[in-house]
């Protein structure tokens, strides 16, 4: 299985979690939360999703191998741990990784920053010519709204790429 399709069977898998016991709270919620270097607490989660998302891939040994992380303290310092999703691109540019416009076909794996100050993880290849990805994104609900007071959980959403900012290629594999 590549890396690339690893990295979104981990999103997937996270489909169905929701908050418990609040706006952006939950025992799952600060899971996500805790893999950023902000404190946990019911602020929005999309981009703390994605983290922790790439924080368990970087566990798989073929990822480490293939990347090249011989170290926990190297792995550390390289994997995203901001809170913002318009941060992912700074993330990115500072590890020389793939950034990509909204016109670039998507790839199960890439991750998506949205216009709209949202981030999910594709997990599908775009079909050639289509004008809509697959993503799975935390703090959004089933209507596809993203802000602190109506998303809900994770979720497997279908979005128009006109909304894409960007595409981040975490690896070609």
């Amino acid at each position: 299985m590549s890396l690339r399709k690893k990295l979104a069977n981990i999103a997937a898998a996270e489909i169905g979690v929701r908050e418990v016991g609040g706006n952006n709270r939950g025992p799952k919620i600060l899971e996500y939360q805790s893999a950023t270097w902000l404190k946990p607490a019911p602020w929005p989660w999309c981009a703390a999703f994605v983290c922790w998302v790439i924080k368990k891939w970087l566990k798989d040994p073929s990822v480490r191998e293939t990347l090249s992380f011989r170290n926990d303290k190297v792995l550390e310092l390289w994997r995203p741990k901001t809170a913002a999703a318009f941060d992912f691109a700074n993330w990115a540019k500072e590890r020389n990784l793939q950034i990509l416009g909204r016109t670039a076909r998507a790839l199960a794996g890439d991750l998506a920053i949205f216009d709209f100050s949202h981030i999910g993880v594709v997990i599908r290849d775009q079909s050639k010519g289509s004008t809509q990805i697959v993503t799975v994104e935390g703090n959004t609900n089933g209507k596809g709204e993203r802000d602190s007071t109506s998303g809900d959980g994770v979720w497997r959403k279908m979005r128009p790429t006109r909304l894409v900012r960007s595409y981040i290629r975490l690896t070609e594999l």
